[in-house]
């Protein structure tokens, strides 16, 4: 089993040349382990090597960042141990987003927030999860809801129409990874990018990460299809967008990429140091620290 283990992650990723605002927010990671601690879910469908806090913390640090929001990866599932473990020795500088079960009970979600949880994740994606029951998952809403808590959803460009009646129902601040997945090669007014404006359009509360060039653009770096498809949403809706570095990359080990490139992507997303200070400082901080710590 262990020499079937992937590293999906550079081994020593670049400084960028882009130096983040103070306070500047990594606002989509994750953490993979320690197996030995914090054992991988029994249906994962990958099964990285450790990528614990202390890496993590390393590479916020290299890159230039002062916080992370971990968000609970697939293959660790609706146990959310590592993630809180990592919270733990985060000194305050991260917060999460968790995978729960439906059956989760009041108290255990209470946990969930005194441990740092700031938000759920409903994952759609067939490759990564064998169910995605939206009744359920609009049941999770409501009851995260009183916590002040907010929904992360994660899904492909063609599944969005199908989706959009679960979408319209969510009573929480929704933020879509990835921005839905569009085909970037398509330009800021293809199909899939019109489609997902249409959704940001319909409700104010609908946030989106602009995140993974790396998965999104085929060509590789320096991903100018992504930047171009995605400046303009930046542009458009500044006070609802955030970045992170996807690290440890779950399942791009066949091409890896620079994190500290990946910064560097930044100022071609958000070119003012208005939206920069927006997207890495002032949007996470508003939505996952806004009450007094």
């Amino acid at each position: 089993m262990t020499a079937a283990r992937i590293i999906s992650w550079h081994s020593d990723p670049s400084v960028p040349a882009f130096a983040p605002p103070p306070g500047a927010v990594d606002a989509h990671c994750h953490v993979f382990g320690p197996m030995a601690q914090f054992p991988f879910s029994a249906n994962a469908k990958y099964l990285p090597d450790d990528a614990g806090p202390e890496r993590l913390f390393a590479l916020r640090d290299r890159l230039g960042f002062a916080r992370n929001v971990i968000v609970q990866a697939s293959c660790h599932g609706t146990d959310n141990r590592a993630a809180l473990n990592a919270i733990a020795q985060s000194q305050g500088q991260a917060r999460g987003v968790a995978v729960v079960d439906p059956a989760i009970s009041d108290g255990e979600l209470e946990a969930l927030h005194a441990g740092g949880i700031r938000g759920v994740r409903f994952n759609f994606l067939k490759r990564l999860v064998d169910a995605a029951p939206r009744d359920r998952f609009l049941e999770i809403a409501r009851r995260i809801k009183p916590l002040g808590w907010h929904v992360v959803v994660y899904f492909e460009a063609d599944m969005l129409a199908d989706l959009r009646p679960f979408l319209d129902a969510l009573p929480t601040l929704v933020v879509v990874d990835h921005m839905g997945r569009p085909d970037v090669s398509q330009g800021p007014g293809g199909a899939d990018m019109t489609a997902f404006r249409a959704l940001l359009d319909s409700r104010d509360d609908i946030w989106t990460k602009v995140t993974c060039p790396d998965r999104l653009d085929p060509k590789g770096p320096p991903w100018r299809d992504f930047a171009a498809a995605t400046a303009p949403l930046v542009a458009d809706y500044p006070d609802r967008v955030l970045w992170g570095t996807d690290w440890p990359h779950p399942n791009m080990q066949d091409a890896v990429p620079d994190d500290g490139r990946l910064v560097d992507m930044i100022p071609r997303l958000a070119p003012t140091a208005e939206l920069q200070q927006k997207l890495l400082v002032t949007n996470p901080m508003r939505l996952y620290w806004s009450e007094a710590d």
